[in-house]
């Protein structure tokens, strides 16, 4: 299930949660907004988790949820738009802590340094409120205008990515105590002593 900062109308959909959108995804590949009772596509989707939408995606004719599956089509057709956010040794380094020890800390390390750039993102856009549009900001515009701001607001980021890289060192090392042969971490060799 996705979650919003705000909620939708109650859905069509008598067993879903009150506020909940859902969404049948057919054999034909379509999507079905049980809301409206049409069928969307993935730019439709997007919009929705723009604007914050609480949804779920299910398979059709199991139930299963594919929400997580939309979301990964979502971003692989944003990274094969003009302007990615990961570059290829990202995404490899991504994939190799699959079936490591380190993948279920890897997931919520990223969930927090998101949630916490997102946090720092909100706060600054709140404060500059009438400097800009950030409707009308695209991403380029966006580095553009960061780059244009004054020492502190670059300090502040380098302040974040620094205490980011300072948290994975040290949950590095912890893990790496006990057997550092046990554990190893991919890409990223053992402080040395």
């Amino acid at each position: 299930m996705v979650t919003t900062r705000r909620t939708t109308k109650a859905s069509a959909d008598p067993a879903a949660p009150e506020g909940l959108r859902i969404l049948k995804k057919y054999p034909n590949r379509r999507l079905y907004d049980t809301l409206t009772s049409s069928y969307i596509t993935l730019a439709d989707v997007k919009k929705m988790v723009l604007e914050g939408a609480a949804f779920e995606v299910r398979d059709a004719k199991t139930g299963d949820d594919l929400t997580r599956s939309i979301l990964l089509q979502i971003i692989l057709e944003e990274e094969t738009g003009g302007m990615p956010m990961f570059n290829t040794q990202m995404l490899a380094q991504i994939i190799r802590f699959y079936g490591h020890a380190m993948q279920g800390v890897m997931g919520s390390y990223l969930e927090k340094n998101l949630a916490a750039l997102a946090d720092m993102q909100a706060r600054f856009a709140e404060g500059g409120k009438g400097l800009y549009d950030a409707t009308a900001l695209t991403p380029d515009g966006w580095a553009k205008f960061m780059s244009g701001q004054a020492p502190m607001m670059q300090n502040l980021m380098g302040s974040y990515l620094e205490q980011s890289r300072k948290l994975f060192e040290q949950m590095q090392e912890q893990i790496s105590k006990p057997g550092e042969a046990m554990f190893p971490i991919p890409g990223f060799p053992p402080a040395k002593r």
